[in-house]
């Protein structure tokens, strides 16, 4: 401690934030795709009320909705039986994958969805994690370096059971994009954004502003929820021709690693319908070498010449194209 501040003392604190994290002076992240919970937050009581989401037999308490121990399965039919590890995982260190992706592997915009991504990608993404070679872009994100501890309570059956179990899954269409140059106002209560509901509106400007279409079942953590994206006009056929590299000299086609259709490959993540909100962060963690894992160098350099608007773009037009 006594030698960094030494080092600040000295005026060394430029460089010092260069080889901590390279990013950050020249190009601050979007935060916009990073909501962050506010921490005066305080989540409304459980007064014991079960709750119950359309179509489901099932029912659960507050309480229960909010163990991140705990996987809600409202349609325990819908899909194959989960490991312990997605369902249960083990206390203190390792949440169940289903309790953020969901038993059916749709996750959020404030996570991934992990549903059809192959078993290799997956594979490589456990491994990034429990090395520590992926970060984020914004360190209160807690996410992420949940993740990077999570991982590494893993063992080779357990990470073998997870891969199997969310790589024979189909992502479903769950985004709808929409171009505007305002939307409802909005705040993050926690981790997401939301609408406040009061016929008010505010400027989109060069944001993504994605947002669930039922809040409360969205907070039920029914996997069924749909969302908008709000992005700005013209976006889609900017971020169109650039997938289609018109503009190679800067942006190759993603289509050339990413597959037809953008549909991915047997080791490559597929892109089509995915939530913009986290494409446009793989997109700036790339570029700014937050993500070092295996494969990582071909995207490092082709995301290195985007600009932040580029990203958006990209993002919002990845989102409009059906997952399957």
């Amino acid at each position: 401690m006594g030698g960094i501040l030494s080092l600040a003392r000295l005026s060394f604190v430029p460089l010092l934030l260069a080889l901590i994290a390279p990013a950050a002076a020249d190009e601050p992240a979007p935060v916009w795709a990073y909501p962050i919970a506010p921490k005066e937050y305080v989540p409304p009581r459980d007064d014991g009320t079960m709750r119950h989401v359309p179509d489901s037999a099932k029912g659960y308490t507050l309480t229960e909705i909010r163990d991140l121990f705990f996987a809600l399965d409202w349609f325990p039919d819908g899909h194959a039986p989960m490991p312990a590890v997605v369902a249960q995982g083990h206390r203190p260190d390792f949440r169940p994958c289903g309790v953020c992706h969901r038993p059916e592997g749709i996750g959020g915009p404030e996570n991934a969805s992990l549903a059809g991504l192959p078993a290799a990608y997956l594979r490589r993404q456990i491994d990034d994690y429990r090395r520590g070679a992926r970060t984020t872009g914004v360190k209160e994100r807690g996410h992420v370096f949940r993740m990077i501890a999570a991982m590494k309570e893993l063992n080779d059956e357990e990470i073998d059971q997870i891969v199997a179990y969310y790589s024979a899954m189909t992502l479903l269409p769950r985004v709808k994009v929409v171009e505007t140059t305002d939307v409802p106002t909005s705040y993050i209560p926690n981790w997401y954004y939301t609408s406040r509901r009061d016929g008010t509106t505010e400027p989109l400007g060069e944001r993504i502003v994605e947002m669930p279409d039922d809040e409360e079942n969205f907070i039920n953590r029914d996997f069924r929820v749909t969302f908008t994206a709000y992005v700005p006009p013209g976006s889609v056929r900017r971020g169109e021709d650039l997938v289609a590299g018109k503009e190679a000299e800067r942006i190759p086609a993603c289509a050339g690693c990413h597959g037809e259709k953008l549909k991915g490959t047997d080791s490559i993540p597929p892109l089509a319908g995915r939530s913009p909100s986290l494409i446009v962060r793989q997109l700036y963690e790339f570029k700014h070498r937050l993500r070092n894992g295996t494969m990582a160098e071909p995207m490092q350099e082709n995301a290195g010449k985007m600009t932040i608007a580029d990203m958006t773009a990209i993002a919002a037009y990845l989102a409009s194209l059906p997952p399957s």
